[in-house]
């Protein structure tokens, strides 16, 4: 699988830097780079890459102008690239596969490199999947139900059992039952037990797509709560509440959660 990459820095050394770093991944193809967020958008749209390489402050159109440029379309994965660590919060929201700092650390590349190929396999099944079901549903529709039925039947059973979390030198195997809590601190994540709490490195937007949403709920840009643990609502100024966890924490949720909360007052 070749990963069709487009890297977009107003600094012409910084790109330079990155083709060099990106060499020593044979399945990573550069087509092209881009000085500014117009050339950017444009090309984007053109080439349609699978992967962009993307500065976030340029003169014009920044980083996450661009992001929003190319919406209209199905958008490429996109990696942030600055010296600026406050943007990591954005980068996140916008759904980046990851925020690299500059200079960039190679290990930290070769990392969000196996993101990429992850996400792009995922993505990959999930069109064939669906080829499959449209072919299925013209031929074979009595065979299309019956697929159906049993996705309704067996669909919790995609999400993860257990986390494997490399924490202070050692893997703790977690079942997903006793996490109460996940909460976003820059490129990590901490997950609270009961009785413990982990480290893992891996952003919120990949961790919900490993957990059963009908369980683990988004209620604020830095939370996810076991909504099986949750013992009270508790109002709060705003239109915002707070979650009262079986261990006695508090999780505020912000407004634009409120639809988790509903599940509980109806």
């Amino acid at each position: 699988m070749t990963i069709r990459t487009i890297l977009v820095d107003d600094e012409k050394l910084a790109i330079q830097g990155l083709q060099l770093r990106l060499q020593k991944f044979p399945d990573v193809e550069i087509i092209d780079t881009c000085n500014n967020g117009r050339e950017a958008i444009r090309k984007i749209k053109t080439e349609k890459p699978d992967l962009v390489f993307l500065d976030i402050q340029m003169p014009g159109f920044d980083g996450f102008a661009v992001v929003k440029g190319v919406m209209e379309i199905e958008p490429p994965l996109f990696v942030f690239v600055t010296a600026y660590q406050e943007h990591a919060v954005r980068a996140f929201e916008a759904n980046a596969v990851n925020y690299l700092m500059k200079p960039v650390d190679e290990d930290r590349l070769a990392d969000t490199l196996d993101r990429v190929r992850q996400r792009l396999a995922d993505k990959r099944a999930s069109e064939e999947a669906e080829k499959l079901k449209n072919v299925l549903a013209e031929v074979a529709p009595d065979a299309m139900d019956a697929m159906e039925d049993e996705q309704v039947d067996t669909g919790g059973d995609r999400y993860e059992k257990l986390l494997n979390i490399k924490d202070r030198g050692q893997i703790f195997r977690v079942d997903v039952d006793s996490i109460e809590r996940i909460e976003a601190a820059g490129d990590y994540m901490v997950i609270y037990t009961a009785d413990n709490s982990m480290i893992l490195r891996e952003t919120m937007k990949d961790l919900e797509r490993r957990l059963d949403p009908r369980v683990f709920q988004r209620v604020h840009r830095s939370w996810i709560v076991n909504l099986n643990l949750v013992r009270q609502v508790k109002p709060h100024t705003n239109g915002e509440c707070f979650l009262v966890l079986e261990s006695g924490a508090d999780v505020k949720v912000s407004r634009s959660y409120r639809d988790v909360v509903a599940r509980f007052v109806h």
